[in-house]
């Protein structure tokens, strides 16, 4: 085992204390302190509005980073420097805890150095790494999700407590200690690390390959007369999404500019892909075969999509059903106590410190024994799927609490267990997926577009929270004799689970790369 593990490990369990210390007392601090300025009726939708946009931002910068490393500073400076500007965040929350505009400037500088060192610190993990060791990879991605939610079983189950007893100065203060520590730690290991170089500029670079792509012409033009039909439809995709920016005044900056995003993405890649073999001659075969698998690897992270739309809303939408919710008396070892809304939260690291190490050590040796392999794309699928059902359970809850029957806040335990049974699936497998299956130039890029995937799929919790406003959409609901939140927790199950059937049909054409360095 790399002897400089350890320093990583511990810099990522102190970042996610600090990370989830704040994230899961944002929702609640929001409703109850700097949000009551906004008419009871409309606070919680303002609250997940607001909760959703920072994790859209979390999820976006990692894009950023990603370039930053890969071809200026490589990934240790990127991951120090945007760690100082996560620590400056965490101050400014600490700080403007009665300020608006410098709270959000907090959550802004937040979102920067989180979402910017997101994608660096896992692959700098598989920097350690080469062909002569690559079997201890799969262990050490397991301990570092691991110590990701040892990290956040202890803020989920401390910082609502703090904020409660304390107020929100010392609630957002400690996570910023941590963070300080963190970024302490990673630099205390910085003779010890393997540092992969920024890539030098790349006449075969993935960006290269696809203008390539586009741009060349047919020699003799096909489709309808079209002697370059993918750049029609990449352009087709810029144009859709100069009029997605145009919705700005009535969709909000956030809703407009993500969509247009995913609007250049999509069509763009379509368009590459229908060109591809364009670009041999002037490129390397190993260049387009590798843009093509990046754009196969594409496809699997946007299918991930909606278990991240589901996923993230346990720190909102679940919290908001849990304020309506009884918590009865519990007694451990003679100490009495009842759960807040927010503890809740700390479940979902438990529950995965256990199945992790559940997983590899009974359920995937079982499935093998009965001739079941367990390959990445199979568990992930699986994932989405358990996701659903969770939201099914969760909606099924919430009839009961519409229904004016006393909802123990316990029964929440089972839509948490199956979402974080559905977690360990998806997110701790797409790690490693990956990092696996990017080309060895574009490892930091691919985890950025891993984590681009959780900013789309948050960008449908804001469409979705937008159109229940709408006054046709209400109307529509009212009329299906369900309350909006119950509506939207049936619609984001039914969601989830149609992916999940489209995803087990595109994992049967997958073939898997094997992209790890050579020693």
């Amino acid at each position: 085992m790399p002897r400089q593990i350890p320093y990583i490990i511990a810099n990522e369990g102190c970042e996610r204390f600090s990370f989830y210390g704040m994230r899961n007392i944002l929702t609640p601090f929001l409703l109850s302190t700097l949000l009551l300025f906004i008419p009871i009726g409309d606070r919680t939708t303002e609250a997940k509005h607001v909760f959703h946009t920072f994790v859209i931002g979390v999820y976006f910068f990692p894009l950023l980073g990603g370039w930053i490393a890969d071809r200026f500073w490589g990934k240790y400076k990127t991951v120090f420097w945007f760690s100082l500007i996560y620590v400056a965040g965490h101050a400014c929350l600490a700080i403007f805890e009665h300020n608006l505009q410098g709270f959000y400037l907090g959550l802004a500088l937040i979102a920067f150095g989180s979402g910017g060192i997101k994608p660096l610190v896992v692959s700098f993990v598989g920097d350690q790494f080469d062909q002569t060791n690559k079997n201890r990879a799969k262990l050490v991605f397991d301990a570092f999700y691991w110590i990701i939610n040892f990290g956040s079983f202890f803020a989920s189950l401390l910082m609502p407590l703090f904020l409660r007893d304390y107020g929100p100065a010392v609630a957002f203060g400690i996570p910023g200690i941590l963070m300080a520590i963190a970024t302490l730690v990673f630099w205390l290991g910085r003779g010890k690390y393997v540092h992969v170089p920024p890539a030098a500029p790349n006449p075969d670079s993935f960006s290269s390959v696809a203008r390539t792509a586009l741009l060349a012409r047919a020699s003799s033009p096909s489709w309808h007369g079209l002697s370059r039909p993918g750049l029609v439809v990449a352009g087709f995709g810029a144009l859709a999404a100069v009029v997605s920016l145009c919705m700005t005044p009535a969709w909000g900056f956030v809703i407009a500019a993500c969509t247009a995003l995913v609007l250049v993405l999509a069509f763009g890649g379509i368009g590459v892909s229908m060109q591809l073999e364009r670009a041999r001659g002037k490129h390397t075969d190993e260049a387009v075969e590798g843009v093509r698998s990046v754009l196969r690897i594409l496809i699997v992270f946007a299918l991930t999509t909606p278990f991240w739309s589901l996923f993230d809303q346990k720190a909102s939408t679940w919290i908001v059903q849990a304020n309506t919710m009884d918590s009865p008396l519990l007694s451990i070892f003679g100490w009495n106590f009842t759960l807040l809304p927010a503890q809740m939260q700390a479940v979902n690291p438990i529950l995965v410190m256990l199945l992790i190490p559940f997983n590899n050590v009974a359920l995937f040796p079982i499935m093998r024994a009965l001739g079941i392999t367990p390959t990445p794309l199979r568990r992930m699928g699986l994932g989405i799927a358990l996701s659903a059902s969770a939201w099914v359970v969760i909606g099924m809850i919430q009839l009961w609490i519409d229904g004016g029957d006393k909802v123990s806040i316990l029964w929440q335990l089972l839509p948490y267990a199956l979402l974080t049974l559905g977690e360990v699936l998806v997110s701790a497998t797409g790690l490693e997926f990956a990092y696996s299956q990017a080309p060895a130039s574009m490892k930091g890029i691919i985890l950025s577009f891993w984590y681009l995937a959780v900013t789309v799929g948050n960008l449908w919790v804001l469409i979705v929270n937008a159109g229940v406003k709408n006054d046709v959409v209400g109307g529509w609901i009212a009329g299906s004799g369900l309350s909006p939140i119950a509506f939207q927790m049936f619609l984001f199950a039914a969601f989830a689970a149609l992916v999940a059937a489209l995803f087990a049909l595109y994992a049967m054409r997958y073939k898997m790369v094997d992209n790890y360095r050579t020693a």
